[in-house]
């Protein structure tokens, strides 16, 4: 379900001709991330532009036992619409490093692109119930409030954080 978050379109590269989309994107890795992640992050910083990125987040695998993960988020603005950025984007990185997609949800990965917002509408809901998500993403939008509860992510990543094993590490890049 998207919900509307009140996010508001600006910046220096917002132009009358073309229309700025403004993009909160999750990283994930627990296939070789000291690598993946900092490659993600790169390459997505090549195909975009790239705004702002949070701070790398250790946190143990959610829903199996294969090794930690390394976790980001990334505030981003393209001319893309959200298909395009996920098709011609997240993709084409995915598909660069490596990831293979299976039907269980929880396989081990190179990485995982995930759009959590796009435009301020809710484009994933573990932004709202994964420390793993929430706590990077807090980290550039910790204003933004769930619609359904009126809770901020700053909130929300804090409170989802006391259940959870993070570690923020030292950067990778």
């Amino acid at each position: 379900m998207q919900k509307v978050l009140g996010l508001k379109l600006s910046g220096p590269n917002k132009s009358q001709k073309e229309q700025y989309n403004l993009a909160l994107i999750g990283l994930g890795s627990n296939i070789e991330p000291d690598h993946n992640l900092p490659t993600a992050l790169n390459l997505l910083s090549e195909l975009t532009h790239l705004i702002e990125r949070s701070f790398i987040w250790k946190s143990r695998a959610v829903g199996s036992s294969g090794p930690d993960y390394l976790n980001a988020a990334a505030l981003i603005e393209t001319s893309l619409s959200y298909d395009e950025l996920k098709s011609d984007v997240l993709s084409v990185i995915e598909t660069r490093l490596g990831r293979v997609r299976s039907v269980n949800k929880y396989m081990d990965r190179t990485i995982d692109l995930d759009v959590l917002v796009y435009n301020g509408r809710e484009m994933d809901p573990e932004l709202w119930t994964q420390a793993h998500v929430a706590v990077p993403a807090a980290q550039l939008l910790p204003d933004l409030r769930n619609t359904d509860t009126g809770e901020t992510l700053a909130a929300s990543a804090k409170r989802l954080s006391k259940k959870a094993d993070l570690e923020k590490i030292k950067d990778l890049t």
